[in-house]
């Protein structure tokens, strides 16, 4: 208040360029994300190079571990603090059907390729949704410790349940997603019919059955950092992550793992902006500046994770401080060993198979 009545002499034309001024510098986002690797890669790629060139403007980066609870939560409450959130698929679907994220015009509020591309024709095929504004895509893929076995090293997803061959603990993620499908694989379903062998009821007992084959020699994770320290520690042999965190690992802190890229489940990252938002114009500035051509390009230089736009891809180039080439490291380098998840078909199930899935790991 003091501040206003400071000023209350200056033209009508000062007063309204230092309202704007102070109500710049007043704008800060809560932009949502894993935390980890994957986020430096963000504040690298997209949040610093955003707020030098646009000072009236604070991001402030806030992790998560993934779902709808939070957003839900603050949605019926009235009171939406989220300014943007970074989802998968299957969770911007759910999200996006239960009005909880603003649907996007892609063409209209996204920016064009270079060469003037509209960024409908630029994202890859199959990556956009109504309330969904795709980054990057990822995997979820098994690492091992390279020195846990003598003689031949696991290579299947058939190897990680085999716990007679390759005795030891595993971590997997404390989730049904995932687990099922690569418990369907281990039993001998091919990856190309996985969601039809589960869309039964069948199918669902059938990848249960399996994974009570391990169960007493897993330690369920909830955090993204924690499979691969453990992994470091050696208090497991097998691990589940991200395959941005398990490449971290092995090229940055020189850990003693490889990845087995049998079975990857592939997935589409990105951005989700809740309805209830106050600060709705701004985001989408950030939005359309973080996911540009060159920005997702960028992103791939501190991450492993491929960029979702086709011009983005000629751009791929070296980790900025390892000075290996990158494009080897991306999991679309591997897509003929793994899959993509089924993004609908989590959307419809997730709900029943959480609980499911809570009520077997109390059994």
């Amino acid at each position: 208040m003091k501040k206003t009545l400071r000023y209350t002499t200056v033209g009508l034309a000062g007063a309204a360029a230092l309202a704007f001024t102070v109500s710049a510098q007043a704008t800060e986002l809560n932009v949502v994300s894993w935390g980890g690797a994957y986020t430096a890669s963000q504040l690298k790629a997209y949040h610093q190079p955003y707020m030098k060139a646009n000072s009236g403007v604070k991001l402030n980066s806030i992790d998560y571990s993934g779902g709808l609870a939070e957003v839900r939560a603050q949605s019926e409450a009235g009171n939406v603090t989220w300014d943007l959130v970074d989802v998968v698929v299957s969770d911007a679907i759910r999200g996006c059907d239960e009005g909880l994220f603003m649907e996007i015009d892609n063409d209209a509020q996204l920016a064009a390729a270079p060469d003037g591309t509209p960024a409908s024709k630029d994202f890859l095929e199959g990556t956009l949704f109504d309330c969904f504004i795709p980054q990057i895509i990822y995997s979820t893929a098994f690492a091992y410790r390279t020195d846990a076995f003598k003689g031949d090293q696991p290579k299947t997803m058939a190897d990680v349940f085999d716990l007679k061959k390759f005795p030891g603990k595993r971590t997997l993620q404390r989730a049904p997603i995932n687990n099922l499908e690569w418990a369907l694989i281990a039993d001998g379903v091919p990856t190309a019919e996985v969601y039809d062998v589960l869309g039964t009821p069948a199918g669902v007992e059938r990848a249960f059955a399996k994974l009570d084959t391990i169960k007493d020699s897993v330690i369920w994770w909830t955090e993204g950092a924690v499979p691969a320290q453990l992994l470091a520690d050696g208090e497991v042999v097998f691990g589940t992550g991200y395959n941005g965190r398990l490449f971290s690992a092995i090229e940055e802190e020189k850990q003693p793992l490889a990845i087995i890229w049998d079975g990857q489940v592939m997935d589409i990252d990105g951005w989700a902006i809740p309805s209830g938002g106050k600060n709705k114009e701004a985001v989408m500035d950030f939005v359309k500046f973080a996911t540009d051509t060159q920005r997702l390009a960028d992103q791939a230089k501190y991450i492993s994770y491929g960029p979702a736009r086709k011009s983005s891809l000629p751009l791929i180039g070296k980790h900025a401080d390892l000075g290996i080439d990158m494009a080897p490291h991306m999991p679309t380098n591997y897509a003929d060993q793994g899959f993509l998840t089924g993004f609908q078909w989590w959307a419809d199930n997730r709900d029943e198979l959480n609980e499911r899935f809570e009520a077997w790991l109390q059994q």
